[in-house]
Order: C-alpha cells, then structure tokens, then sequence
C-alpha cells in the first residue's frame, strides 16, 4: 500500500478513537444517574446536547467515515478493515493518561496481540 492509502487508514483510525474519547468524556456528568428511564433519559439528552466533547465526538466521527471511505477506494477491506483495531490501541493508551483510567496486564496483553495481529494482517497485503 502507498503512503497516502496508510495515512487515509491511521488518520481514520485516529478520528474514530478521538471520536470515543470525546464521547466519553461527555458522559462525565451522566455518571451522577443511577438509572436510566425516561426522564433521565431525556435529561441525559439535553445535557449530552450541550456538551462541547459531544459535538466534537460527533464531527470526528463524521470526519472518519469520510476518511474511511476514501482509504477503502485505496485498499482492500480485508487489510483496511482489521486495522481499525489499532483504535483499541490508541483508546486504552490516551484513556490512561487523559481519562485516569487503569492498564492492567491483561489488557496490556490484549493490546499486544492486536499490533501483531495487525502486523500480520498488514504483512500479508504486501
């Protein structure tokens, strides 16, 4: 694959991650709900509406499908498609530092057997 066809792929990759990101960090204030039914529900909407990383989460998700449709003119969905994975990657990683959350070994080893997976996968395009 060329240059701009892996850059298509990882930039892709990286707005659907942010994308998750940002959305969770929207659901922050959604946390103090201990059930959801049809006022929280409508109340979570409103709040989620408002919210400046909801929004944001929205255009990258947005922009991805865009990014994503113009990698799969370039590649093979049955190379394009498993790097998607390398999102999990990202999510943990950034989660740790941005969001306070825990790595633990299990999911490190996870994470360890998507990049080879995805090496393999990305190995046998060529």
């Amino acid at each position: 694959m060329t240059f701009m066809t892996w850059l298509l792929i990882l930039t892709g990759v990286g707005l659907n991650a942010g994308a998750q990101l940002l959305l969770k960090a929207a659901t922050k204030p959604l946390a103090r709900f201990t059930v959801f039914n049809a006022d929280t529900l409508s109340s979570s909407v409103v709040i989620l509406f408002k919210s400046l990383p909801f929004w944001a989460g929205m255009l990258c998700y947005s922009a991805s499908v865009c990014v994503w449709v113009a990698a799969l003119t370039k590649a093979p969905v049955s190379t394009a498609y498993p790097m998607l994975s390398l999102g999990y990657v990202v999510v943990a990683a950034v989660s740790v530092a941005w969001l306070g959350e825990t790595l633990t070994i299990p999911k490190m080893l996870g994470i360890a057997l998507i990049c080879a997976g995805v090496a393999l996968v990305s190995r046998s395009s060529a």
